[in-house]
Parts: C-alpha cells; sequence; structure tokens
C-alpha cells in the first residue's frame, strides 16, 4: 500500500501554532512582576488577560488600570495589536520588508490569515493592511489625545497614551479601557464615543472591505459581492440594533434614564456598535434588561466582517444562511445574493460554520451553568461574547470558578482563530472519496 505523506505545517497549523506561542510569552510577561501594581498575578489571570487581549476581547478578571501596570499595559496593547493584525500576517509583513521575497509556503500561510483571493496578492494586501491600521490608528489616536488634553485636562504625555491605547483597542475591536468604569464616564461625550465608534465600524468591515471602498467608494454597482453583504449587512445591524436597544433602554434608571435625549440617542448608538465585537461600555450593561441582553447576543453572535478585526459568526455567513431559508421557501433551485448566484460549496461552508458555532455556544452555556451559580440569561451572555471575541459582561466573569474561566479562554481562542479553521490546523489529513454514495432522501420536517 503506497504510503501518504502528510504535511507537517499547514496554514492553518502554522496559524494555531503562532497564536499560541505569542499567547505563551503574553501569559509569562503579564506575570512577571513587573506587569502588576500591587501583589503578583496569578496564573490564571496572566492567562485570561493574555488570551483576552490576543484574541481581541476584552473579556478581563481584574480592573486593568488599576491592578496592571504601565509595563502590563503595554504588553496587553502590544497583544491587541498582534491579535488584530494577524500573528502570520505580522510575520510575514517583516520577512517582506526584511528580505524583500516571499517563499511560497509563507505566501500561503499569508493568504490563508488574510482571506486573500490570490497568491500573488499577498505582498500587496499585507502592505494594505498595514497602511489601513497604521493610518486609522493615528487619526483617532490623534482625536482622543485632543479631547483628553484640552476636554479633561489630563497631561500631554498622559492624554498621548490614553489616545493611542484607546485607538489601538477600537481598532482592533479588543475593548480593553484604561478606565475602571470602561466608558460609561464618557457616555454623553460625543468626541470620545463616536470616534472610537467609527475605529470599531472600520475595523469590523474586514480588510478586503476596507480596500475596496477606497478604490470604488463612489461606484457601488461595480462592488463585489462580499462588500456589497457587509456595507448592507453593517448598516441594517447598526440602524436595527441602535433602534431596538435605545427602545427597550429608555426609561431605565440604570442605563439610558438619567441622560437627556441627545444623551441617550448617543449611548443606544454606541451600545448597537460594541457588539460588533468592540467590548467597551458606556453604560452599565448588568443593568440592561433581560430583553436587551437577548438583542444584544443576536448583535454579538453575528459579529462583523470577514477578514477583519471583529469576530462572531461574520455577517457574510448569517447573509448566506439568510438567502438559503429564502430560496427554499419560494422553491428555488439556485441561491441567489444581490444579483449573484452562489455555488453549492458556499452553501456547506456556511452551514458547517453556523452549526459548529451553536454546538460550541450551547455546549459551553450547559458546561458554565454547571459549574456556576448564575442563571441562564447571564451565562449565555458571556459565552456568546467570549465565542464572538467581544468582552461585553454582566459582570459575572470574575467571579466564575477558574475551570468556567478556562471555558471562556478556550471559546476566545476558537472564536478568533475560527472554527473552521481550527479545525483544519488539528486534523492530520484531508482525504477526498474516490466514490459517490447512492441518493437516498429522508423526511424533513
Amino acid at each position: 500500500m503506497p504510503s501518504r505523506s502528510i504535511p507537517l505545517l499547514t496554514p492553518g497549523r502554522a496559524i494555531t501554532a503562532g497564536f499560541a506561542l505569542v499567547l505563551a510569552v503574553g501569559t509569562a510577561l503579564l506575570s512577571l512582576p513587573i506587569a502588576v501594581q500591587g501583589r503578583s498575578a496569578t496564573f490564571m489571570e496572566a492567562l485570561f488577560t493574555a488570551t483576552s487581549a490576543l484574541c481581541v476581547t476584552g473579556h478581563i478578571v481584574v480592573d486593568t488600570p488599576v491592578f496592571w501596570s504601565p509595563f502590563g499595559h503595554g504588553v496587553i496593547l502590544v497583544l491587541i495589536q498582534i491579535g488584530g493584525f494577524g500573528v502570520m500576517s505580522l510575520a510575514t509583513l517583516l520577512g517582506l520588508l526584511v528580505a524583500r521575497r516571499l517563499g511560497l509556503r509563507t505566501r500561503l500561510t499569508a493568504v490563508s490569515e488574510t482571506h486573500t483571493v490570490a497568491v500573488g496578492d499577498v505582498r500587496r494586501v499585507l502592505l494594505g493592511v498595514a497602511v489601513i491600521t497604521i493610518t486609522t490608528e493615528a487619526v483617532v489616536a490623534f482625536v482622543l489625545f485632543l479631547r483628553f488634553w484640552l476636554g479633561y485636562a489630563e497631561e500631554p504625555g498622559r492624554a498621548v497614551w490614553l489616545g493611542v491605547f484607546h485607538a489601538v483597542s477600537s481598532f482592533n475591536n479588543a475593548g480593553f479601557a484604561l478606565f475602571s468604569d470602561n466608558l460609561m464616564s464618557f457616555v454623553a461625550d460625543a468626541w470620545i464615543c463616536l470616534p472610537i465608534c467609527a475605529a470599531i465600524i472600520l475595523g469590523g468591515l474586514g480588510f478586503p472591505v476596507i480596500m475596496e471602498l477606497r478604490r470604488r467608494i463612489l461606484f457601488p454597482r461595480r462592488w463585489t459581492l462580499n462588500t456589497r453583504t457587509v456595507v448592507v449587512g453593517s448598516v441594517v445591524l447598526l440602524v436595527g440594533g441602535a433602534i431596538a436597544l435605545t427602545a427597550l433602554e429608555w426609561s431605565n434608571p440604570g442605563t439610558l434614564g438619567p441622560l437627556d435625549p441627545a444623551g441617550r440617542l448617543l449611548a443606544g448608538f454606541t451600545m448597537s456598535v460594541m457588539p460588533r465585537t468592540a467590548g467597551f461600555n458606556s453604560i452599565d450593561v448588568s443593568q440592561m434588561h433581560s430583553e436587551s441582553w437577548f438583542v444584544t447576543d443576536i448583535l454579538m453572535f453575528i459579529g462583523g466582517g470577514p477578514a477583519g478585526t471583529a469576530g462572531g459568526l461574520k455577517i457574510t455567513t448569517f447573509a448566506v444562511l439568510f438567502f438559503i431559508i429564502v430560496a427554499e421557501l419560494r422553491g428555488d433551485t439556485a441561491v441567489n445574493m444581490f444579483g449573484k448566484r452562489l455555488p453549492r460549496s458556499t452553501h456547506r461552508e456556511a452551514l458547517t460554520v453556523a452549526l459548529l458555532a451553536v454546538a460550541l455556544v450551547v455546549g459551553s452555556t450547559l458546561a458554565i451553568m454547571l459549574m456556576s451559580p448564575f442563571d441562564f440569561d447571564r451565562v449565555l451572555f458571556e459565552v456568546i461574547s467570549a465565542f464572538a471575541t467581544v468582552g461585553l459582561s454582566t459582570g459575572i466573569t470574575a467571579d466564575l470558578p477558574e475551570l468556567a474561566q478556562l471555558v471562556l479562554i478556550a471559546l476566545m481562542f476558537i472564536g478568533r482563530l475560527g472554527p473552521v479553521l481550527l479545525g483544519s490546523a488539528l486534523a492530520l489529513t484531508t482525504q477526498k472519496r474516490m466514490y459517490e454514495l447512492p441518493k437516498e432522501r429522508p423526511i424533513i420536517g
């Protein structure tokens, strides 16, 4: 029998190994005495924080500005930037700048990380991603610096650091903040909330969409199917989420109630943006109505655009599932979306990703409920927030037992890499069947 050769390091495995290596280094650095301001961090505190930062989530088990030192904040910021840009993308970009050339294996790895269509486009895509990232973060950091300096009388050096940290955290959809109440002190400050929201939305669109909009923003008829789907879906989710959350929380004394009408509208819009996997909160999430939690669950689970800093199921996956249902109800022989016909392989990919995501969320929710005394609504919120790499919390994360926190760590790691990518990274071989079984149809419904 001929022996099969098994590749030692596929792109999926390389990306998984790269994330695991960076996570180990980040955990080690946060475990150092210099990384904290008081007592030493436990292994679980360091691991959880490093995972949350690298997976651009924002879940915390300690008070970020109080517990971690400036060195610890710097480690968190670097992990956020690496996690948002992509471990393999960053390594490939550095290799490109140093060696001026890419090997085939390196190109294939970068293709898997950035969702580039053609191997030959890797150089252009990575440089474009770097330019977009640096430019957006610089602009947002400058606006925030001016506001913290002139509006809140922060020292110039402190204002610069606050601007840079929150710009990087927002564009990479991380949600880490250097204030104990996150952004609640700035709930009605448009000069703080809107630049952060703009960075979150831009990062959540995905780099392929951003790069196409740079070239064809005035010619929507020439947009690709991916760009149309992400842009339309983002607008629908942002507007729909803002209307729903603002209406549900309008009179809630624990959230929007104390604000004036303008402040309520701003806070409602801000909290509609955050479930795009950002994790900042300008109101107390623990005081929101359960109906608002459910709306936020839906927004978090769907997430943002693919090949960007957002997590979740992704808008494109949700849209494909929606149009599959529409086609089936209409009795169409093909699934059409925005004037294009979807290949059957896309149907299977969307269903696979969705079912894996649902299985992970359901299984993890049940597991944590068995380990902790918290009710279903709160646990489901934490689980979806971790899987979708959002970071919003009802306030129970730090009180969960360590085993339950390990479940959230695994969810954040899987959510950042993607269930399909992680599965392909762990699979030993990919076999193609040389035959087909006979067809038989079971009864559906």
